[in-house]
């Protein structure tokens, strides 16, 4: 019965997973909160289809966040952690100290003792690693500003845990020093090995692990893994990788100190090593499986009786954590100039609590630092500020960004344009700067607007002349020369400025010929309805081309296989004018797309049948008759 318990909750568990993490992500809500709402449902509070075995789950699927920062830890090389020593340090400090001290000062002012108040600021100043980091993978933004800082603080916080849990028992001391000793009698042996040693005879033991493990990753874990991949037994690799992290994890829990924290600092270790992409590929599907568990038990740990009992508050503490998480994450931000837009989306992504608030809060119970009337409202708060984190961040996207994001205020003033050219190029990124580098190399004169200020700096430095402004503003095209122009290039990505653009360049500049690029048929059709005669999709070309290599490397004929790249050209150009006239008729486009694949196959074969019918069309026979007058 016992065995058919178990695969019960294993079929409950992946069941709701997978049936309301794909549902999530088709209503653009991410899979974090994908897995909170599954955990809801099957909760004790929902369809009740798991009950108190949900904390035991809990403890094992905390193990997922630890192999997160372990594989986090693999990304980071020591000289690149080194690098962020000062965000870490100074943005995370900041944001911790500030945060633990705004909490504290409140809960004394409710009534609350300094060691309890303290206890508790620390323990909400804390965020959560595995939602926010796992969100923002998602949505593409851990390179942004906000992303690096955000996992900066991160990274303090799990370090920051250490000193927390080594405070704990002070603050128990302080008090409820006899309390605790009773309770050290009911429990009997001790749950960790410094138990019972003096603090600073602690401190030293657990220095010792750390630096056993950091010199054990450079000394002693690269023989291990080169001896198992003689095996050449990929199972035996993984479950080696397997081995280390739980075997780390243990080590760590027991000196009291984060199991995370010890297996973040393997992954730092093992970062330069040759075995790093093996240990990342063997043991990504297992944390990610374990972090969708987690999120699970997250959801059904919430303690709905209590909310419903004293709704109230409830949402007076998560308003209150969330709003001085705000508060505070918003002047770190300032303080360390990250952008107003950056600012807004790193103080929103950090606003909640974090999962080792449940270690926290259950450590400072068991010590007599906080009671359980106290602390269950507190985790409670906890929980939902964690669920609301994905929703918080959709809307920052949808609703605050736009307003106080996308429409900020320049920072400065644009510059001033002393020159006048044929070609405008608006935007000079990787796209941009190849096309104004290869115009300027055939002198052809350029201005080139750039709306990124950091990029301008760095440009000038490298001895381009690039002018600071927005390629959207009528009067800066007309100080950069647009009404002697010929030609505007547009190079940047957001589709919906570019469409903003054309409608004003063909209103004030119909004279202007445009150029641009674009992500797929879909903008392309767009820009087409605007006028848009020269527009180029992003990866066209280099597709041909990599298509052009791979024929001739298969034993084409280099003028055959630049042929055929020509015919495909010609045919996909032509096809795409035509379902533009049809892309809002679903059933019609797909049947004209269908027609056009087919179409393009046979002309293809008749080529490759009778090559010697198509002698010339390796060449833009269009462009040349045209250039010397004859006709086609």
């Amino acid at each position: 019965m016992q065995g058919q318990g178990f695969f019960f909750q294993a079929f409950v568990y992946l069941s709701a997973a997978v049936i309301s993490v794909p549902i999530a992500k088709r209503f653009g809500l991410g899979s974090v909160l994908g897995y909170l709402i599954a955990g809801f449902v099957i909760g004790p509070f929902g369809l009740q289809l798991i009950g108190e075995e949900g904390q035991d789950v809990m403890h094992f699927a905390e193990f997922g966040v630890v192999m997160m920062l372990f594989l986090i830890g693999l990304e980071l090389q020591p000289s690149l952690l080194w690098r962020l020593r000062g965000p870490i340090i100074g943005m995370g400090g900041l944001q911790v100290g500030l945060t633990t001290a705004a909490i504290t000062v409140l809960a004394m002012f409710c009534g609350l003792s300094l060691q309890s108040s303290l206890a508790i600021g620390m323990t909400l100043a804390l965020s959560s690693t595995a939602i926010v980091l796992q969100t923002l993978n998602e949505k593409g933004l851990m390179k942004t500003d906000a992303g690096q800082s955000a996992f900066s603080v991160l990274l303090f916080q799990d370090i920051a845990v250490i000193p927390m849990l080594a405070i704990m028992p002070i603050l128990a001391v302080k008090a409820a020093g006899e309390a605790i000793i009773k309770e050290g009698e009911s429990h009997g042996a001790s749950s960790t090995w410094i138990e019972g040693f003096p603090g600073w005879e602690q401190a030293l033991i657990v220095a010792g692990v750390i630096a056993f493990i950091i010199i054990g990753g450079l000394f002693l874990i690269r023989p291990f893994f080169r001896y198992i991949a003689k095996t050449r037994l990929r199972e035996l690799f993984t479950a080696a990788a397997l081995l280390l992290v739980i075997g780390i994890s243990l080590l760590m829990s027991k000196v009291g100190v984060s199991p995370a924290l010890g297996a973040f600092l393997a992954g730092v270790v093992l970062a330069n090593s040759e075995y790093r992409h093996e240990l990342e590929s063997g043991i990504e599907p297992f944390k990610g499986l374990l972090l969708g568990l987690f999120f699970i038990a997250v959801g059904a740990s919430v303690d709905f009786a209590l909310i419903t009992a004293e709704p109230g508050l409830i949402a007076l503490l998560v308003g209150c954590l969330i709003i001085i998480k705000l508060v505070v994450l918003l002047v770190v931000g300032k303080i360390f100039k990250i952008k107003h837009d950056q600012n807004i989306l790193f103080a929103f992504s950090l606003a909640q609590g974090g999962e080792f608030a449940f270690v926290l809060f259950s450590f400072a119970v068991q010590n007599n630092v906080i009671s359980d009337a106290v602390a269950n409202p507190l985790i409670g708060a906890v929980a939902i500020s964690m669920a609301l984190t994905p929703l918080a961040l959709i809307i920052n996207d949808k609703f605050i960004q736009p307003c106080f994001g996308t429409n900020e205020k320049e920072e400065r003033e644009a510059d001033s344009i002393d020159e006048e050219n044929p070609v405008i190029i608006a935007g000079f990124g990787n796209y941009g700067s190849i096309i104004g580098r290869f115009l300027r190399a055939n002198n052809v004169g350029i201005t080139v607007l750039e709306h990124d200020s950091d990029r301008v700096e760095l440009l000038r430095k490298l001895g381009l002349k690039v002018f600071y402004g927005d390629a959207s503003r009528h009067d800066l095209l007309h100080a950069a020369g647009a009404e002697k122009a010929r030609i505007l290039i547009l190079a940047f990505n957001d589709h919906e400025k570019t469409i903003d653009i054309v409608r004003m360049v063909k209103k004030h500049y119909p004279h202007l010929k445009i150029f641009t690029c674009s992500s797929g048929r879909t903008e392309v059709f767009d820009l087409l309805d605007e006028g848009v005669e020269h527009v180029y999709r992003e990866t066209f070309d280099t597709s041909l081309k990599v298509g052009i290599d791979a024929l001739v490397n298969l034993g084409f004929r280099s003028y055959q296989s630049h042929r055929a790249a020509k015919t495909f050209r010609n045919h996909d150009e032509g096809v795409t004018n035509d379902l533009r006239h049809v892309r809002h008729d679903k059933k019609t486009f797909i049947s004209h797309a269908r027609q056009s694949i087919e179409d393009l196959e046979q002309l293809m074969l008749t080529e490759l049948r009778d090559p010697e019918e198509h002698p010339d069309t390796g060449w833009d026979t269009t462009h040349v008759m045209k250039e010397f007058g004859g006709k086609e």
